[in-house]
């Protein structure tokens, strides 16, 4: 007959053995549990992590491209300012040569003159209805004094009526104060050459027997002591006889262009 001590020895082993396959039941089933949640939570999540992450990438995406952006803006306006300091550049060799190529036309006819002539620029220019005077950047200390001629390589613009230091003002032969002692290239008719105050001159008390065609050139004729004999006037632009009168009304249109003077010749004594 079995003793109590074993019985119990025996009901304590089964106790333990079922409490040990409970609990392997039960880990089962939470295992299979979190699962199913884990799969259900996935599926639930999984399309607002996707917009996430697609938000997250289109702004950073943005902020490249913004970055990117404002480099290209400013290389381009590095770009700019190199084109317009190119373009300056440009500009003043283009200025410069232009310059180099009137002097020397200006310079070739200096050795007309015997070299006695000083080489000026045009600063200034005080223009009225009836006063056309301009103003070079040469004066006493160049040698210069009233009344001296003053040309282009085109012709005569005028004379030194106001002498400074180192400026001086030129009256110009359409100006209405102006008169030059002229005659025609080919008839040698003369006449005086006075100005109209606009941009043209009219040419004085040649007889209305003289032929005296449009198109014809008028020369200084070295008489008054300013300008000297043969330079360049103007050409006739328009004759008018008048059946009274001694004299014929003869416009003429200077050979320089006086409204874009910008270097000039003064003939010194």
């Amino acid at each position: 007959m079995p003793k109590k001590g074993n019985k119990k020895n025996i009901v304590l082993v089964s106790a333990i053995l079922l409490f040990s396959l409970s609990l392997m039941t039960l880990n089962v089933k939470q295992e299979k549990g979190a699962t199913f949640l884990d799969s259900i939570a996935g599926v639930i999540l999984s399309p607002f992590q996707s917009f996430f992450t697609q938000a997250i990438q289109s702004v950073s995406d943005s902020i490249t491209h913004y970055f990117f952006l404002v480099d290209v803006a400013r290389e381009n306006d590095r770009l700019k300012l190199e084109i317009q300091r190119l373009i300056s550049e440009k500009n003043q060799l283009t200025e410069h040569l232009s310059s180099q190529k009137r002097l020397a036309i200006l310079m070739a006819h200096q050795d007309d003159w015997e070299k006695n002539v000083v080489v000026a620029s045009v600063i200034g220019r005080t223009a009225t209805q009836w006063s056309k005077v301009v103003i070079i950047n040469k004066g006493t200390q160049s040698g210069l004094r009233d009344h001296l001629a003053v040309i282009t390589a085109a012709g005569v613009i005028g004379q030194v009526i106001n002498v400074g230091l180192n400026t001086s003002k030129v009256l110009l032969i359409v100006d209405g104060r102006s008169a030059v002692d002229a005659l025609f290239q080919n008839s040698r008719v003369s006449g005086v050459v006075v100005g109209m105050g606009e941009d043209e001159c009219q040419m004085k008390f040649v007889p209305n027997t003289a032929d005296v065609k449009v198109g014809d050139s008028v020369l200084s004729s070295g008489l008054g002591g300013i300008f000297p004999k043969g330079l360049v006037i103007g050409k006739v632009s328009q004759v008018s006889r008048k059946k009274q009168g001694l004299f014929q009304e003869i416009t003429l249109t200077p050979s320089a262009d006086l409204s874009r003077l910008e270097e000039v010749l003064v003939l010194l004594p």
